[in-house]
């Protein structure tokens, strides 16, 4: 299938075998994003590990400094009192065993998961349905805690869930097209800082192999990671 015009007038003046400098990528980036709708911002690494062995896997949470332009749904697995701080928190979908119930239903109307830890044994059994959606709560990404008002409010204020996949490949929504670039500059570097904080010690060599920054019907640019730090 050939692209459309749109897309060919998206690519001009991008060359696929350069990296950019960060602003100048970001700049390109918004320069094209010329949907109808407020396009969603994306960056990917290409990291130099293999998530098929545990000792390699990446994985983390970061909280972007100016969000990530997106409403997001929290669901908590609670009781009792931690339920109705999960309720006044904010969280959009709070229960227990009845919620087990609905999302072992195949019914998952929420974007974030999160759970006490008196809870796991419940939230668990959700694994097949869960997991496959990135959505099953994790202690090591700060969503199975007891300090449930912290995990949603950043959930909802722009934290983002981040895992190394197959191929190595991390990425993440950081933004939209309306954002400022400096906005998104800033959140491009919290999200960079954090994969790399997040650096297992069985990766040897490069790490970071390649990143690119695309709008959800742009070209990809290539970002010159030095350029990141600078």
């Amino acid at each position: 299938m050939s692209d459309g015009k749109r897309l060919k007038s998206a690519r001009e003046g991008v060359d696929p075998r350069k990296a950019y400098a960060l602003n100048d990528a970001v700049k390109m980036v918004k320069l094209r994003a010329k949907a109808k709708f407020d396009e969603t911002i994306e960056v990917a690494l290409n990291l130099g590990v293999d998530p098929r062995h545990a000792d390699q896997m990446v994985r983390g949470v970061v909280n972007l400094p100016n969000g990530t332009g997106k409403n997001l749904r929290v669901a908590v697995f609670a009781k009792g009192a931690k339920a109705d701080e999960a309720k006044k928190a904010g969280a959009d979908i709070v229960g227990a065993e009845d919620l087990f119930e609905v999302v072992n239903g195949g019914k998952i109307d929420f974007d974030r998961c999160i759970a006490t830890p008196d809870m796991m044994g419940i939230v668990g059994r959700l694994g097949k349905v869960l997991g496959p959606r990135g959505l099953m709560p994790n202690p090591k990404v700060g969503t199975v805690t007891m300090d449930v008002t912290k995990a949603v409010k950043d959930a909802k204020g722009g934290a983002v869930e981040f895992r190394a996949e197959k191929a190595g490949i991390v990425h993440a929504g950081i933004g939209k097209a309306s954002f400022s670039e400096q906005a998104l500059i800033e959140n491009i570097k919290a999200f960079y800082d954090s994969v790399m904080k997040a650096r297992p010690p069985a990766a040897k060599g490069n790490y970071v192999k390649k990143m690119a920054l695309s709008s959800t019907q742009g070209p990809g640019v290539k970002i010159e990671t030095s350029t990141i730090l600078a």
